[in-house]
């Protein structure tokens, strides 16, 4: 494909409730979107980064920054998805923004030919699974009415945020409340060290599908270490940047699952080649959500419908995030949201809806 141009458009999403985790509080998504135009059609994708770099090195800012000065200069003349990443490949880092674009392309690339994500990735359902993330709160009675609320909706897995002070009273509550026939797991964001692997394993009581994240994201090492002295499975999020990453991790007994998050580790494209490296190696897999709009949820949910996605993923409904979305809204049905089957990603986003969140927009001629 020839691209004659990219639009830079950033949104503001206030989100319906704060989000918390050991790194920091959201209360909004400043949303970076990248719309690749070609003579035969457009492409979307949305860029995960948050406004700081808290949960990585990238932020929002920066983003536009390296896609406009960098990425944009290095693409070829004729492009599909599978060239962006070599073309891209000299550019160190800034996977975000990468996926981003790459993703951009691959949307526009599957609408010209009329082909789903689903189908060019893979999918093997027709519909997925879905957990609920849930944040740090400030009183375990407010957490469990929060969990009660998601488990009426009919998510059929729930994922607690934890940090030092915020772990075995919650769990435990929750556990209490709610018996052992939820499907319960925790996630750290790396906030924890070597040194807490015995108040760690006091986790090992909650019958927990996994602990995501305990430590730092680039010591494989000593989660290695830590997964011999649990019983709990540990799985990787931060630390898997590409495949090379989760190749060393399986090789070293760091992890027993990976959280795949398209934007974390460079696009579709490598979630796809983590995806086949882990089946292969026995592996499970999930996909994991960064407060995604309706672009990036409905390319997600696709990821999430191939055969080594066997855990429900924070694939969530649109309303769990966003009183409003950009695109038709996602709805939970039976716990599951339904594969999109149209061109490319298979949403759109609503003019009107798009047009009153921008705050911003630069058009690349190309």
């Amino acid at each position: 494909m020839k691209i004659t141009g990219v639009e830079l458009r950033r949104i503001a999403m206030p989100l319906v409730a704060p989000f918390r985790t050991s790194f920091g509080t959201e209360t909004a998504r400043d949303v970076l979107l990248v719309r690749v135009v070609t003579p035969d059609a457009e492409g979307w994708g949305e860029c995960v980064a948050m406004s700081e770099p808290l949960y990585s090195s990238e932020y929002v800012d920066g983003a536009a920054e390296v896609i406009r000065r960098f990425l944009l200069p290095a693409l070829p003349a004729n492009v599909d998805a599978q060239s962006v990443g070599r073309a891209l490949e000299h550019v160190k880092g800034h996977r975000m923004a990468k996926a981003a674009l790459e993703t951009a392309v691959l949307d526009a690339q599957l609408r010209a030919a009329g082909e789903s994500f689903g189908r060019f990735l893979g999918a093997a359902r027709d519909r997925v699974p879905c957990g609920v993330s849930v944040g740090i709160m400030d009183s375990v009675p407010q957490l469990l009415d929060a969990v009660a609320g998601y488990l009426d909706e009919g998510y059929v897995r729930i994922k607690l945020k934890i940090e030092p002070g915020w772990d075995l009273e919650p769990v435990r509550a929750v556990r209490e409340r709610f018996g052992d026939g939820i499907l319960l797991q925790v996630d750290a964001n790396a906030a924890y060290t070597l040194v807490d692997a015995r108040h760690l394993a006091r986790l090992d009581d909650f019958d927990l599908l996994l602990i995501e994240q305990p430590l730092a994201n680039d010591d494989l090492v000593q989660h290695a270490k830590l997964a011999t002295q649990l019983s709990t499975p540990i799985c990787l999020d931060e630390s898997i940047e590409s495949a090379e990453h989760a190749a060393a991790a399986i090789a070293l007994g760091s992890c027993s699952i990976v959280n795949i998050k398209p934007g974390r580790i460079g696009g579709y494209l490598e979630a796809r080649r983590i995806h086949d490296l882990c089946r292969a190696n026995g592996i499970a897999v999930w996909c994991g959500g960064m407060l995604e709009t309706g672009l990036g949820r409905a390319a997600n949910v696709a990821l999430a419908a191939l055969p080594g996605f066997t855990l429900p993923g924070d694939t969530s409904g649109s309303r769990r995030y966003y009183a409003t979305d950009i695109t038709e809204p996602f709805e939970l049905a039976d716990g599951h949201l339904d594969v999109p089957t149209g061109p490319g990603i298979g949403v759109e986003p609503i003019p009107g809806i798009l047009d009153e969140v921008t705050t911003a927009k630069e058009w690349i001629p190309l």
